[in-house]
């Protein structure tokens, strides 16, 4: 099953290497950087020497500008943002939230913020699950790195360890950028029939980004919403003649 480590905005090298090793140890390669502090940070020598030998995953590492290039097709996001939002998908711990994705052969993609600042709260909305470790109550500050082995773990377990694999006969999902297009075609023909107001959106499209996210839509059903986006617009413009 394709799993992918998505890092935004790392700023220190030595955490890169370290996430490296802590996805080889539990059989993970997929580890896309979004716009790192620095632009040689797989190769930097702190990198390389906090990988500990897994100079195989930072040699297939990939870095990308911008967050929709790192999810080209992923079907299933997880933000791991330990604070909760007033708005925003609903919270799991990954060992109970972790066998349902696993059962539904998504193509998922784990998403963990900057050390210094999280994840932000848009990137936060376009989740289908934010991820909670359970920590001690006194003391939740968890490196990034320890982070990503906790997750890559529990995953790991969840889809059988490395003893089982397995074949899901699910349909396939639409991935996130195809989501991403069609909510951007929806914004624009809501616009164009005037029930969204783009100087006061609110929490409008959020709110259609959550509610499609758990429709899980395939390819063809993101194809049906473009069609009724492209007709909502063509309705606009004959009201407005």
């Amino acid at each position: 099953m394709q799993t992918r480590f998505v890092l935004l905005q790392t700023s220190h090298a030595g955490n890169v290497g370290a996430a490296a090793r802590a996805l080889k140890v539990m059989g993970f390669d997929d580890l896309v950087l979004v716009a790192p502090r620095w632009p040689d940070v797989l190769t930097r020598e702190e990198t390389v020497q906090r990988a500990s030998g897994a100079t195989d995953v930072l040699a297939k590492a990939r870095i990308v500008a911008t967050l929709d290039e790192a999810l080209d097709g992923i079907t299933y996001l997880c933000a791991t943002a330990m604070t909760p939002r007033d708005f925003g998908p609903p919270t799991f711990t990954p060992r109970a939230h972790f066998p349902a994705i696993a059962d539904a052969g998504h193509r998922v993609a784990f998403l963990f913020g900057s050390e210094r600042f999280g994840m932000s709260n848009e990137d936060v909305y376009r989740c289908h699950a934010a991820l909670t470790i359970p920590t001690d109550p006194g003391y939740g500050s968890l490196n990034l790195a320890a982070a990503i082995q906790v997750i890559a773990y529990e995953w790991r377990m969840a889809l059988g360890g490395f003893a089982a694999a397995r074949a899901g006969q699910a349909q396939p999902r639409a991935d996130a950028q195809a989501v991403s297009g069609m909510l951007a075609h929806w914004e624009r023909a809501l616009v164009d029939i005037g029930f969204l107001d783009p100087a006061s959106p609110k929490k409008l499209m959020p709110r259609l980004n959550q509610m499609f996210n758990r429709a899980q839509l395939t390819p063809e059903e993101i194809h049906i919403l473009r069609g009724v986006a492209k007709a909502m617009s063509e309705a606009g413009a004959k009201l407005k003649r």
